[in-house]
């Protein structure tokens, strides 16, 4: 069973509506146009990421799930019995599965998203997998506080936030996240957080500027659900995906272009673009190690082990509760 947590004392999904609304019309209204790369992950966007987590020049997945496989027994050597395993944004819990198998003695994992048909999905196949371990999904945007169920609150808690999520993030919302999953899992919290690497810039352009067009379809797909949800008139056609790398800033930029002139209706409000125009719709910093180690000191963290592969493109750390 599903759970699902929300703000406020409006219905869950009146109250999703109207702040999905308000951020898109906030967004657009900027100089720079901008929608909050939260919003890419409905069904059909949740579907589309797992497609580009498995195509060629997508190499983020493959590592980390390679570092996990080489290093797992190690990540959660002194994990204590009891312990509950909390991932942030789980996704397909494909990965996860490397460190669930580890833990034979878990009390329980709670597994968090915003897609409910990927927790169902995930849930119905880590049943079989693991017939024993209680499964807690909860549908939920992880940027906000999560309480835990109250049989769980007391056992000692571990967060998993894999896949490099914490890149999508400038560094102020980067500490506030951290400082956020610090409260979740205290008192006396971890986590093990996969964070992407610096490396050769034609090697990060492939990754999100894919031949197969599947990271275009994945931007684009925003754009389809702020019509279907907020009866907008985006012309999907009219619109270009674009990522190019931020040197000075360190990052890639997914960028949205208008092929045209145009004019575009949303929420009650008409939003005009040039020819050229762009709508910046996520981030994806790239960090060095000592960068990302000063990053979770500077929110409330310990570091301790960093797991890499051979080639240096990926990074696992460990952190602990200063």
């Amino acid at each position: 069973m599903l759970s699902t947590l929300h703000r406020g004392d409006a219905g869950p999904a009146t109250a999703a509506r109207e702040e999905f609304r308000r951020d898109v019309v906030a967004g657009l209204s900027k100089r720079q146009k901008s929608l909050p790369c939260r919003y890419f992950y409905d069904d059909r966007g949740s579907v589309l990421f797992e497609q580009i987590t498995e195509l060629p020049e997508y190499y983020p997945t493959r590592t980390e799930a390679a570092i996990l496989k080489a290093s797992a027994a190690e990540m959660v050597a002194d994990f204590p019995a009891g312990a509950v395993l909390v991932e942030f944004g789980s996704g397909s819990s494909r990965k996860t599965e490397l460190l669930l198998r580890q833990l034979p003695g878990l009390r329980a994992y709670v597994m968090i998203d915003v897609s409910a048909g990927a927790l169902e999905d995930a849930r119905q196949r880590l049943g079989q997998t693991f017939p024993r371990l209680d499964v807690r999904p909860v549908v939920a945007d992880f940027s906000y506080p999560v309480a835990l169920a109250p049989d769980l609150q007391g056992a000692p808690k571990i967060g998993l936030f894999p896949g490099s999520t914490i890149g999508n993030l400038g560094q102020p919302e980067a500490q506030r996240l951290l400082r956020l999953f610090r409260a979740v899992l205290s008192p006396g919290g971890r986590l093990i957080v996969g964070v992407d690497l610096k490396k050769d810039t034609g090697l990060l352009h492939a990754a999100y500027n894919d031949a197969a067009g599947v990271t275009a379809a994945f931007n684009l797909n925003l754009l389809a659900r702020i019509n279907r949800e907020l009866e907008a008139d985006f012309d999907l056609a009219a619109f270009a995906h674009n990522a190019p790398y931020n040197a000075r800033d360190g990052r890639i930029e997914m960028h949205l272009v208008s092929r045209k002139r145009q004019s575009v209706r949303v929420g009650g409000c008409t939003f005009a673009f040039a020819e050229g125009e762009s709508i910046h719709t996520e981030n994806s910093y790239k960090y060095s190690i000592a960068q990302f180690r000063s990053l979770a000191v500077s929110s409330g963290w310990t570091p301790r082990q960093v797991w890499t592969d051979p080639g240096q493109l990926f990074s696992v750390h460990e952190l602990v509760s200063a």
